[in-house]
């Protein structure tokens, strides 16, 4: 008897239906085809003790399995239950009339308990797009899979659930979540605040500019001067997720298996790599493609701690998704495409001893050691970072004051005010949503500039001796400076504070 069963692959953030035909004939034989790695090839293991532990068995025929499309690579423990529910059915030990209606999927323990599964969003939309009734999944993923709505999921713990479900209709219980709900619940008290911070007045607001208009952000200090601690809290500040987002957010970190037992994404990611991180891991990639760093961080913060530490040719394989905000891994049989738009926000000790600049520290570096290091990160890397902030350390009389700072959720309402004057000026352009993302016509558009305000950013470029890429960069954040002042023109202040934001550019650091 032949009999069709349903399951699905993921590949980048896609799914894609997979049909597994089951036939069972006359013979002894197991045979699984349709390009299946190893992992699916120990299922029959899995799968046999599991029905024996249950009460029902594998037949002792030959049995051929076929997972169509035959010439795409099916990967993964997740088609346990499909081909477990395939076998039952062909061989007649459970009803197959509504079987083809749902797509099955789960790992299966020895004991007929299921085990999670990863890229279940992905693959519940990919359901009911193709008008699939159901998805019978592990009950671990079912909250991320019941986003979706006008499909029915079900979340099962242990095999005879499934059986029962087709061969005696016992109901499952359907698992439904209120998207919109779970998505407002917001945190406004978040985990790291800016209440928390002494100080710093500068970089604060240096960081506010940062959130406010997307801009990539590079902070330079000595050790313990709070680097670390005040990127940490940059994701407090940024605008809430618009629904569209979340569900950008959550669909990537679904394909990694990050979304057990939780529902939809409300909070923007941050991600802090450690600097031995290789190329693959960052940007994405692998014999079998999977997101990296760069797409676990879209719609929220990159942190790349101790810049200099990093390899060079990893950095380097940033530069175009930055650009493009996103990453597309070539193999030779399939290409896949993952979203990477991020904000960068790295940090960097000014000299290998980490005290360059500063009068009261002692000189341990030479200026051949500070070119060595600070000569690992290019030039055109830099060209992409807008923000560059002086990090000083905190004298005492402000590190013992009482008083608290500025709350995140008092500056994140300022941010997300500028934010919403961008998104109305961007509403024509489907790529471009804040200030960030502008190119070179835009800026020319959006960003024009009085006399008196040209010749105050002609001086400056020519006294602090300020490349030329840097000429671009100025205009984008005293664009977003002016959103947040609420000003529709581009003033000469807004002009020199952006100026103050490029220290890397000026003589004597990057030579």
């Amino acid at each position: 008897m032949l009999t069709k069963v349903f399951g699905s692959a993921v590949f980048g953030v896609e799914a894609t239906t997979i049909t597994v035909e089951v036939n069972i004939s006359k013979g002894i034989g197991y045979h699984l085809v349709g390009l299946p790695d190893n992992a699916i090839k120990e299922s029959n293991y899995r799968i046999a003790a599991a029905l024996q532990n249950n009460g029902y068995k594998i037949p002792g025929k030959k049995i051929t399995i076929n997972m169509a499309p035959a010439d795409l690579r099916k990967e993964g423990s997740a088609y346990d239950l499909t081909l477990a529910l395939g076998i039952l059915s062909a061989s007649s030990q459970i009803k197959s009339d509504a079987i083809g209606k749902y797509i099955i999927m789960g790992e299966i323990s020895l004991d007929g308990s299921l085990q999670p599964i990863t890229g279940a969003l992905p693959i519940a939309i990919k359901a009911k797009e193709e008008g699939f009734e159901g998805f019978i999944l592990p009950k671990q993923n079912v909250k991320e899979a019941a986003i979706v709505t006008g499909l029915k999921v079900y979340g099962v713990e242990n095999i005879t659930e499934v059986i029962d479900f087709f061969d005696k209709d016992v109901p499952l219980e359907q698992t439904i979540v209120d998207t919109r709900e779970e998505f407002y619940k917001t945190l406004d008290f978040p985990e790291f605040d800016f209440s928390d911070v002494k100080g710093q007045e500068s970089i604060k607001r240096s960081m506010e500019i940062a959130a406010a208009g997307g801009h990539n952000i590079i902070l330079i200090g000595p050790p313990g001067a709070g680097k670390t601690m005040l990127a940490k809290r940059l994701p407090s500040i940024l605008p809430p997720m618009t629904l569209h987002e979340a569900l950008e957010t959550t669909k990537i970190h679904s394909v990694v298996g990050k979304i057990k037992n939780a529902g939809l994404m409300n909070q923007r990611p941050f991600r802090n790599p450690h600097h031995t991180i290789s190329s693959a891991a960052l940007v994405g990639g692998g014999s079998y493609p999977q997101p990296g760093e760069i797409s676990l961080s879209h719609n929220g913060v990159l942190f790349l701690d101790e810049l200099p530490e990093f390899e060079r040719k990893v950095l380097e394989v940033m530069r175009q998704p930055i650009e493009d905000r996103e990453v597309t891994i070539a193999r030779a049989r399939f290409t896949v495409t993952y979203p990477s738009s991020f904000m960068l926000v790295a940090s960097m000790n000014p000299s290998p001893g980490g005290y360059f600049n500063d009068p009261d520290a002692p000189v341990s570096s030479s200026p051949a050691e500070m070119q060595r290091y600070l000569s690992k990160i290019s030039g055109p890397l830099l060209d992409r970072i807008d923000i560059h902030i002086e990090v000083t350390p905190v004298p005492f009389d402000k590190l013992s004051e009482e008083r608290k700072g500025e709350s995140s959720v008092t500056i994140r309402k300022r941010v997300t005010a500028a934010r919403e004057v961008q998104t109305q000026r961007f509403e024509a352009l489907e790529t471009i949503h804040y200030n960030a993302q502008m190119n070179t016509k835009q800026i020319r558009e959006y960003c024009p500039l009085d006399v008196p305000s040209k010749e105050l950013l002609k001086t400056a470029m020519e006294r602090l001796n300020l490349s030329a890429r840097a000429y671009d960069r100025i205009l984008k954040v005293s664009r977003t400076i002016a959103d947040l002042a609420g000003s529709d023109a581009i003033l000469g202040d807004h002009i020199s504070e952006a100026i103050q934001y490029r220290s890397l550019d000026r003589e004597g650091w990057l030579g």
